[in-house]
């Protein structure tokens, strides 16, 4: 029988925003490949609890936690919970992005018309909420000698992307916070890698995608001519969170269909 080197070896894996898009394909990836458990987060509750029962119909051990990762006391929390349930956390998977839990915040003008107020649901869950989460993950891992962790960032973060100013900041002070924690975690046996994504249908990009006319200006600007699927990004994630990647650390992979290269 052939191995599969993207075994997770019956370890316990934390994917944030896991409710839908991206997140949920993660963690039906770790589901597949022998993960010991999975904590499905998201801030909203019924969407962790769908996503759960499909990781547990595949035969591994689920639990739903409803938590806003800004809140660093609801992350304390969520791992608090994780640790009654499965001892500890292996495996972190930052996914959890875009305005957050409340998409109505989100001012739709000129960089130059906002207030500091209108970046803080960009700042709160594309940054803030990558530092509280490894804040309490990582502790942990560094403590057992073991830790996996993966943050979802975007090609805005690498190429910057006009409107979206105050999350392609975001975006990059994550991959940059992460190069940090892989060179503190390294000696450790934790690697911090970023995965950098193009435009990915989910949820939150389906109602632009429907526009046919709108689609193929889009795809103008990728070599491979179609969006990128979950499966797409859950496939990198999957194998960064994977002993297959153990010699890579502190690094952004981009899965992005060529719209931007990596040198």
């Amino acid at each position: 029988m052939a191995t599969n080197i993207l075994d997770l070896k019956g370890r316990i894996g934390l994917v944030t925003g896991a409710g839908q898009g991206v997140g949920r394909s993660v963690a039906l990836r770790f589901a597949e490949n022998n993960a010991g458990g999975v904590v499905v987060n998201d801030f909203r509750l019924e969407r962790a609890q769908a996503v759960a029962a499909e990781v547990e119909k595949l035969g591994v051990k689920a639990i739903p936690v409803q938590c806003d990762v800004t809140d660093f006391g609801s992350v304390s929390a969520m791992f608090e919970t994780s640790r009654a349930k499965f001892g500890k956390v292996d495996i972190l998977v930052n996914n959890a992005g875009n305005a957050g839990a409340d998409p109505g915040a989100v001012v739709r003008k000129p960089f130059w018309e906002q207030e500091p107020k209108d970046w803080q649901p960009f700042l709160g869950t594309n940054l803030f909420g990558v530092l509280n989460c490894v804040r309490v993950a990582g502790a942990e891992m560094i403590k057992h000698g073991y830790g996996k962790i993966v943050t979802v960032i975007s090609d805005a973060g690498r190429v910057g992307e006009p409107r979206l100013e105050i999350y392609s900041g975001a975006k990059a002070g994550a991959a940059g916070f992460m190069r940090a924690i892989a060179k503190n975690a390294g000696r450790y046996n934790v690697t911090a890698n970023c995965v950098a994504l193009g435009a990915t249908r989910t949820p939150a990009t389906e109602r632009g995608m429907a526009d046919p006319e709108a689609l193929k200006r889009v795809l103008k600007v990728y070599q491979i001519k179609r969006i990128g699927e979950p499966e797409d990004a859950a496939n990198m994630i999957l194998f960064l969170s994977s002993d297959a990647s153990s010699w890579i650390t502190g690094q952004t992979i981009p899965v992005n269909g060529g719209y931007s290269f990596a040198v």
